[in-house]
């Protein structure tokens, strides 16, 4: 009880010496605090986002097969769906359609699927999010495409996809596939490429092998790939955001090492009436160390807060347009409020602590000389 009082007495006295400086703390409170906020949005953007992709991905096949004709993409035949079916192993192995459309009245790049959903719907199509906002239409809306013969093709929006799909599907327009082939010109007995599900998830590996020695010319990609490939991909433009900001970054560090690592001479003063009075080195350290941590602390909290609240209540508006990655359909979906133990944990020791012990440094330096020589400064 005595030392909790005596802690308690120690911060009270750093608090009012901290207030007493009022216009200097704050003004690092203020950079202290925006610089977490920078920090904690960009990692807890990054990790919802990953998190989002992989739960949208988590349904979709598990090997898709490509054919490649000179390091480039081609229309896989039926033949090699049969042969692909006739590997043990593999399950609802299918082909699929899909393609991309440039709109050039609104410059954006649609992608066109072909479903089980749309079958028996001639003359219809299911647009993403993305796609109504940029066309303005909604449900009975009729939308021109401009086929591959220069003629133009007119459908009927039957519906609009979720919006809890939108990080994957807001560019999405799903079409009949009598329409999709009439639409690109991809004659019967042809696919964009092929998907399938294999029996045993531990075999992924070795029926992608499977496939490579059956078929040379086509090129298997796993799912997990795909989620890898948007892992890093996301990782890599939070890389970019903090590349952005590493110029304020690296002025706040040299701004607050200055403030932590040096003492004003009122500091200095009220060192030396506290040593006069009868403080010990051990205290005034303690003090100190208080000041720091009731600074970076509250900074921390702060900041984290502000960048729980831009991400998952405010979308992130700073940082969405670089993170998300359309150009000119963006995508507009709430993200599901995560936060990772282990990031918050390394913010905390990454800005928290560094800036703490920079403090115990001058002041131990000061607190060890002769008090009557530290008040006559």
């Amino acid at each position: 009880m005595v030392w909790i009082e005596k802690q308690r007495h120690i911060v009270d006295f750093a608090l009012s010496s901290l207030l007493r400086r009022w216009r200097k703390n704050t003004a690092l409170l203020v950079l202290y605090t925006l610089i977490v906020f920078i920090l904690g949005s960009v990692v807890f953007f990054t990790e919802a986002i990953r998190r989002e992709a992989s739960h949208v991905l988590a349904g979709s096949p598990e090997v898709i097969v490509q054919r490649l004709m000179a390091g480039r993409q081609e229309l896989v035949s039926l033949d090699h769906l049969e042969k692909i079916r006739g590997i043990r192993g593999t399950s609802d192995a299918r082909g699929r359609l899909w393609g991309y459309y440039f709109e050039p009245a609104v410059g954006a790049n649609y992608t066109l699927l072909s479903t089980a959903d749309a079958v028996g719907h001639p003359g219809t199509v299911v647009i993403g999010r993305g796609v109504a906002r940029t066309l303005m239409a909604q449900r009975g809306d009729m939308i021109p495409l401009r086929a591959h013969d220069g003629t133009y093709m007119t459908f009927e929006v039957r519906d609009l996809l979720p919006s809890d799909s939108e990080l994957v599907s807001s560019d999405l327009i799903e079409i009949s596939e009598e329409d999709l082939r009439a639409l690109f010109g991809i004659p019967a007995g042809f696919y964009t490429d092929l998907t399938l599900r294999v029996r045993n998830p531990r075999e992924t590996t070795v029926v992608a092998d499977k496939i490579r020695r059956l078929l040379p010319d086509t090129r298997p990609i796993l799912r997990e790939e795909i989620i890898r490939t948007y892992d890093a991909l996301f990782y890599w433009r939070s890389g970019l955001i903090l590349v952005i900001f590493l110029g304020a970054i690296l002025a706040f560090a040299i701004f607050a090492w200055d403030k932590a690592t040096s003492l004003s001479m009122e500091e200095k003063r009220e060192i030396g009436i506290l040593k006069a009075v009868g403080w010990e080195t051990s205290e005034v350290i303690l003090l100190k160390t208080w000041e720091g941590i009731i600074i970076s602390l509250t900074a921390f909290l702060a900041g984290i807060a502000a960048a729980y609240v831009h991400v998952f209540f405010a979308s992130a508006s700073v940082f969405s347009p670089v993170l998300k990655g359309w150009s000119v359909l963006y995508p507009d979906f709430s993200l599901v409020p995560f936060v990772d133990p282990y990031q918050v944990a390394a913010l905390f020791f990454l800005s928290v602590v560094p800036y703490t012990v920079a403090t115990i440094i001058p002041c131990w330096s000061a607190a060890t000389i002769d008090p009557d020589s530290v008040m006559r400064l």
